[in-house]
């Protein structure tokens, strides 16, 4: 099996940082310890399953971008007026049945101020969510802009098969 030579120029790059001094011996060393150890030790190949499409990409960044300000706006006006603000738990079920792409909608919807994944049920494809700030009764919204979200996440990060498998 021959060593990547990106991951062996990386691991020289170590290599040298570690002994703090740029040489020739510690350049050659680094690259003869890269290769010894990526040639004893290979790493499997990994397919994380994210693919980039960069037009679909532009479209959520900005629709996240929107979705940060107006969550920030909505939980910030919660905070200063008095009283409780409301919260609710919203139970949605996924589409999707990849995992990276689960995750990726987990880490989104958490990154959103007034939202948070309390519990995830991968076998089901569903999460459970904490909302703040939202008054009444909200989870059809919920589950309608959790499915706005999924449908932008695969779109912009999903393999063919990901993409195939919503509706």
């Amino acid at each position: 099996m021959k060593p990547r030579l990106a991951l062996v120029a990386w691991l020289a790059a170590v290599w040298v940082t570690l002994w703090g001094d740029l040489t020739a011996g510690n350049v050659l060393g680094g690259l003869v310890a890269g290769l010894v150890v990526t040639s004893l030790l290979p790493l499997p190949v990994l397919d994380p399953g994210i693919r980039i499409h960069p037009v679909a990409l532009v479209g959520f960044l900005l629709w996240f971008g929107r979705d940060l300000v107006v969550s920030t706006a909505r939980v910030v006006l919660w905070v200063v007026r008095p009283g409780v603000p409301p919260t609710q738990i919203v139970r949605v079920r996924l589409r999707t049945s990849s995992e990276s792409m689960t995750v990726v909608i987990m880490i989104a919807l958490s990154t959103v101020p007034g939202s948070l994944v309390v519990e995830a049920y991968p076998a089901e494809r569903e999460l459970v969510l904490h909302v703040l700030g939202r008054p009444g009764d909200v989870t059809e919204a919920v589950r309608a802009d959790v499915a706005g979200l999924e449908s932008r996440v695969v779109a912009a990060f999903g393999t063919w098969r990901d993409r195939q498998e919503l509706p």
